[in-house]
């Protein structure tokens, strides 16, 4: 009796599958495909003629290696920045009772529904008086900001989840509150972390708009989202090295999944649970 549905939900599953991953399929064939096919007017699904020139112009680019490092850069401190400074913020908000915790919740969610390019402006001034325009605080800061709100919500789920009756035995053996955080509370919690994390990263290694916006003149602080502008000009693209550019951009992320794959669908799971 199940079989029928089951075959219906597989190949529902792998339809959606098939059309989620059919623009990433595009974008790596099209970084291979040789200029004319691509400029063809009838596109094929396919190359019979494989070329690499996309990719030797990509990295021919003086400043490809600088905006790849600089990503890094950027990806990984807010990714550090926020993933503690949110651990520390959901242990706070849920062993601790103070005042106005409600509030400063509800301002947490507030925070999310406010759309980013609203605020792009405002931060753009902000950067400013602070000196920061042109550097790449001005990319850290802002994704922090809004990667916390997020990162602290899910993460309260977790610490919530830990009983409290075992901070007490943690006590009693000796341990301060500090041991307990890092020693004990920080690994089973890690998860969610993770989970976090990678929303994180890709947030941060995707920006385009805050690096468009507050890297005006000094281009070696740009991020690898502006190098696409070098392949795109608007009298002739260049959609070859637009799409080899892409490609390279989206193996980070990739390797980033593999590696924290399974502890990822675990905080997931754990937030759902939640």
């Amino acid at each position: 009796m199940r079989r029928p549905w089951r075959l219906l939900a597989e190949g529902t599953a792998l339809l959606v599958a098939v059309v989620v991953a059919f623009p990433l399929y595009w974008m790596v064939l099209s970084a291979f495909k040789p200029a004319g096919e691509i400029e063809s007017d009838r596109p094929r699904p396919w190359t019979l003629a494989p070329s690499l020139d996309a990719f030797r112009r990509v990295f021919g680019q003086q400043e490809f290696g600088r905006y790849f490092v600089n990503s890094l850069v950027v990806a990984g401190s807010v990714v550090i920045a926020s993933a503690l400074i949110a651990f520390l913020a959901a242990t706070a908000v849920t062993r601790f009772r103070f005042r106005f915790r409600t509030t400063l919740l509800i301002m947490f969610l507030v925070a999310q529904m406010v759309p980013v390019e609203a605020l792009t402006i405002p931060l753009f001034f902000l950067m400013r008086d602070f000196g920061q325009l042109n550097t790449l605080g001005s990319l850290i800061l802002p994704h922090i900001a809004f990667s916390l709100p997020f990162a602290i919500w899910m993460l309260r789920g977790f610490v919530k989840a830990v009983p409290e009756a075992l901070e007490e035995a943690a006590r009693l053996d000796g341990a301060s509150r500090g041991r307990f955080l890092w020693q004990i509370l920080f690994p089973l919690v890690l998860p969610g972390l993770v989970a976090t994390s990678v929303f994180s990263f890709i947030s941060a290694w995707n920006d385009f708009l805050f690096a468009k916006s507050f890297i005006i003149s000094d281009t070696s602080q740009s991020t690898l989202p502006m190098a696409l502008l070098v392949f795109y000009k608007p009298d002739e693209p260049d959609w070859g090295g637009v799409m080899a550019a892409s490609t390279v951009m989206t193996i980070p992320v990739l390797v980033f999944f593999v590696l924290v794959q399974r502890r990822l669908v675990s905080g997931l799971g754990g937030a759902v649970k939640d």
